[in-house]
């Protein structure tokens, strides 16, 4: 399994036509749930951990200790944000606006 996505049901249906498996999550329990699923935290044995974890960025507000922690401790899989349906949460920035603030350059 390359990728795997935890987010609302629309998206995680979407994902899943392309093939990508996923987790719905509407709560921190659910979403906790799944995460410590694919990541093997739980302590069930995860047999095909995948390199790309999906979360929406709802869910990684829901799990932003755990998100940090993991990013900090494991190499795998690699978390990747990606706005809901209805758009960047307040206040989140865009890959764009990272690189460009990282960058210091304004194209």
């Amino acid at each position: 399994m390359e990728y795997y996505i935890i987010g609302e049901r629309e998206l995680t249906l979407a994902f899943g036509l392309a093939g990508v498996e996923g987790a719905i999550a509407v709560n921190r329990e659910e979403a906790l749930q799944a995460f410590n699923q694919v990541t093997g935290i739980s302590g069930q044995a995860v047999v095909d951990r995948p390199k790309v974890l999906i979360v929406t960025e709802a869910v990684a507000v829901m799990l932003g200790e755990e998100i940090l922690d993991w990013q900090q401790k494991s190499a795998y899989p690699l978390i990747v944000e990606i706005p809901g349906l209805q758009g960047h949460l307040e206040g989140k920035k865009t890959l764009t606006d990272a690189i460009r603030e990282a960058v210091g350059i304004h194209v």
